[in-house]
């Protein structure tokens, strides 16, 4: 049975479910820029029984509303230590998707010994050097999206997050919700959330996937550096995806999942 929760946080309240049993491995799911909890909506069933899943509205997304006074990955990382803490879990395995996987990878940073593992789907390091050019556009996108045409950049934008036309709408309807000025707020805080720590290496078991037609910024570009920097990590490339990998086959990312999960924790000993 789901279990809903409402966590207030630094002007914040954050939505949660939680499903499966409570003495299970606790997996959380964190979704991308614009969209919710909802972008899990075929992982939860698929995982419920073996796991403890938790998946949230990100600050400014979704139940979780209002933004509060600024947004930020770091504040997003305090955001999940503070959801952690109220359910009592000491540790968990993280699943982000695209600034999802920023908010895992810096709560990773921050509270190491509270992470068992660490899956990003379409998403890059927030360690790793960046090309000036890259990192210039990254910057500079705050400022195109003042000026681009609200409900353009929506549309668009649910467009190439996906090759499936229902996961698409899901998009859309996510990104209609979200006011411009939280939207910019939030998109602000993405791109300031490098941080480039040369001696920096991930040592918890790490997954890495993107999907093969995700073409949104420089995704293809920039993962494979990271997959060899941390290369005893896993790096795969999901078949018949674009950026929202999980949701154009969540055939595929389940299984990939599960092996790795499986595999993770018979390493660490199921550790908890």
């Amino acid at each position: 049975m789901t279990e809903t929760l409402l966590v207030r946080q630094a002007g914040c309240p954050l939505y949660a479910e939680i499903d499966g049993p409570a003495t299970a491995p606790l997996l959380v799911f964190i979704h991308g820029n614009t969209l919710d909890h909802r972008m899990f909506e075929a992982q939860t069933p698929a995982f419920r029984g073996r796991y403890r899943t938790l998946r949230y509205d990100v600050r400014g997304h979704g139940r979780s509303r209002p933004l509060g006074p600024h947004f930020s990955i770091p504040l997003c990382a305090e955001d999940l230590a503070a959801l952690l803490d109220t359910i009592g879990a000491s540790s968990a395995i993280l699943v982000g998707q695209s600034m999802g996987s920023y908010i895992a990878q810096e709560f990773l940073l921050r509270y190491p010994q509270r992470v068992i593992a660490l899956v990003s789907i379409g998403g890059t390091a927030i360690t790793q050097r960046v090309a000036a050019v890259d990192r210039f556009g990254l910057r500079l996108t705050p400022l195109l999206f003042r000026i681009w045409p609200y409900k353009a950049l929506q549309r668009l934008t649910a467009q190439r997050v996906s090759i499936r036309a229902e996961v698409q709408r899901y998009a859309f309807e996510c990104f209609q919700l979200l006011p411009q000025r939280d939207f910019l707020a939030i998109w602000g805080g993405v791109a300031t959330a490098l941080h480039y720590q040369p001696d920096y290496r991930i040592t918890s078991p790490l997954l890495i996937c993107y999907g093969e037609h995700d073409n949104l910024g420089r995704i293809k570009q920039l993962t494979p550096p990271w997959a060899a920097r941390d290369s005893a990590g896993r790096y795969t490339i999901i078949p018949d995806a674009g950026h929202n990998a999980n949701q154009d086959n969540p055939v595929y990312f389940n299984r990939l999942l599960s092996d790795f999960l499986a595999e993770t924790l018979a390493g660490v000993g199921n550790r908890l």
